[in-house]
């Protein structure tokens, strides 16, 4: 089952109607026994890891609930033999009185910074090179906030606390200033999400705080496998007796999730049955990517794979992926477009004739996974009726196909308004050319052209991947899944799962050439079949009982 989220909207619902059936506070008081069960963990290990030296705890507490779980889980926590000692610093003037209560009654320091006004980036209230010009000193530091630094700069563990799923993107003013001082020892942990994501997951935030764990209740949000992914960390799901009504709006395929989705054959099986896969790709000047992306698909299990293309690309093929056959013929699903170039010149016949290959298979009515130069060969959706399609761009290609599509000149989207805002510009894609979207990236996020499905979103792959070939192997995988049947966004999703664990084993920690990538697909598919189902509650992160 892969990894669920839902809306803000629907969480908020969900926890309306939990409330009405239970006394008051007992939700706020589940979620605060689960982050306190993961705090003494946490800090557990800390104090291990330390010879005995318990862990100092410091507590980023705002309004409204988000602070109020944190501060009653520092007050839960207080006396706990693995802990040093607890320190709340205040961010917001209307902190949970109760909470507030509990922790003063449990001896824990509480520092207030809801009314300290803060000028500038560092606490120092004026630029350092202006006060020097001038010949003055920089104003002095409020004690509550100089203290809450100086508790920052030793604490063992941080406790993000500040604001919740209501609020907006970004951090500012003291907020600002105590992320930034958070010590780059401390191990983090945010309550719900990390302070300033995106709560909808459709914006990337740059200066929000970057956790080592979030613990979140109920279920998870959107913020938490789409654009919030990597300052979320190790996710972990307090169970406090909530469940939305809808459907989800986002999810992540975990590792448990491909032994049911990828296609295994059975004994009646053929190379037909499998899957075919036909690949027009590259051309005379850009050779390199159908043996990648032809490579790729044999790796990953095509029952067969045809490849279509001009005299080097096909000599090339032939010369490393005998298994290949050549020419046209009758597919399950097309890939059109690695290292194609979709418009040659006009006495380039080789190149010519590749463009026709590219548009008939596009026009075949057959499933198609479209990348690189083919996307330059959509002007909407493909016809035939209910033909499956992936798009598989990256933020430059897809801000150019959105640029054609909607009629701007070349440009008017820049590539950095993708990186921005990826949801968003990837679902408007879909919805004009009735294709999922695959858009690659640090975080790749598969969009449906209908809200009736959920955006998945994958952050499978290390970074040494950001490499030349890797979107060849990307597609040649994607374009097996999709030729075995499976629908665009498994096969997406799932193709950008088994890639980056692929990325991960053919060079583990160090850098990775995209070749060898899809030579590595086959014993990771093999490896992941026969992954045993794990019980997330016996490990770090997973679901957490909290009632």
């Amino acid at each position: 089952m892969p990894t669920q989220t839902w809306s803000v909207q629907d969480v908020r619902d969900a926890e309306r109607a939990a409330m009405a059936d239970l006394p008051e506070g007992e939700l706020m008081g589940r979620a605060a026994r689960g982050l306190a069960l993961v705090l003494r963990a946490r800090a557990a290990e800390l104090t291990e890891a330390a010879d005995g030296a318990g862990a100092r705890l410091v507590v980023l507490a705002g309004s409204g609930g988000n602070g109020g779980d944190a501060v009653y889980a520092a007050a839960r926590v207080a006396d706990a033999p693995e802990i040093a000692g607890v320190v709340v610093v205040r961010t917001g003037s209307d902190l949970h009185e109760g909470a507030l209560a509990a922790a003063l009654e449990a001896g824990v320091g509480v520092l207030d910074c809801s009314e300290v006004e803060v000028g500038d980036t560092d606490g120092s209230g004026a630029d350092d090179d202006d006060a020097d010009a001038a010949g003055d000193a920089a104003p002095e530091v409020p004690e509550a906030l100089r203290a809450a630094l100086e508790a920052l700069a030793e604490a063992d563990v941080v406790v993000d606390g500040m604001i919740g799923i209501g609020g907006r993107p970004g951090l500012s003013g003291v907020g600002a200033v105590l992320a930034d001082a958070i010590g780059p020892d401390a191990y983090v942990v945010a309550v719900d999400l990390p302070s300033g994501t995106d709560p909808g997951g459709e914006r990337v935030v740059p200066d929000a705080v970057f956790a080592d764990e979030t613990v979140t209740f109920g279920v998870a949000k959107p913020v938490h496998v789409l654009a919030g992914a990597p300052a979320t960390g190790l996710l972990t799901v307090v169970d406090i007796g909530v469940t939305p009504a809808g459907p989800p709006a986002a999810e992540r395929l975990d590792l448990d999730d491909v032994a049911g989705l990828w296609p295994v054959p059975g004994p009646a099986d053929d190379k037909y049955s499998r899957g075919v896969l036909g690949v027009v790709a590259g051309g005379e000047e850009y050779t390199g990517a159908p043996v990648l992306s032809v490579t790729a698909a044999v790796c990953s299990g095509a029952g067969m794979v045809r490849y279509v293309g001009p005299p080097t690309p096909t000599r090339l093929v032939r010369e490393r992926v005998p298994e290949a056959v050549h020419g046209v013929g009758r597919v399950q699903a097309w890939l059109v477009g690695p290292g194609l170039d979709p418009h040659p010149a006009d006495d380039d016949e080789a190149g010519q004739a590749q463009v026709r290959a590219a548009r008939e298979a596009l026009a075949s009515g057959e499933p198609a996974v479209v990348d690189a130069g083919g996307l330059e060969l959509l002007d909407g959706p493909r016809a035939g009726a209910g033909a499956r399609t992936l798009l598989t761009p990256h933020a430059g290609e897809l801000a150019r196909l959105l640029d054609r599509l909607e009629g701007r000149e070349p440009g008017a989207t820049p590539r950095e308004q993708v990186e921005a805002e990826p949801v968003a510009h990837a679902r408007r894609a879909a919805r004009l050319t009735h294709a999922t979207v695959l858009l690659k990236g640090a975080t790749t996020y598969v969009v449906p052209p209908t809200d009736a499905l959920p955006v998945r979103a994958q952050a499978d792959a290390p970074p040494w991947l950001a490499t030349a070939g890797a979107g060849d192997v990307l597609a040649g995988l994607a374009g097996t899944l999709l030729a075995a049947g499976l629908d665009p966004l498994d096969a997406g999703s799932l193709a950008a799962l088994v890639h980056g664990r692929a990325a991960d084993a053919a060079v583990p920690g160090g850098p990775v050439r995209a070749l060898a990538v899809a030579e590595a697909i086959g014993p990771v598919v093999a490896t992941l079949l026969r992954r045993t189902r794990r019980d997330p509650s016996t490990e770090r992160g997973g679901v957490l009982g909290g009632r």
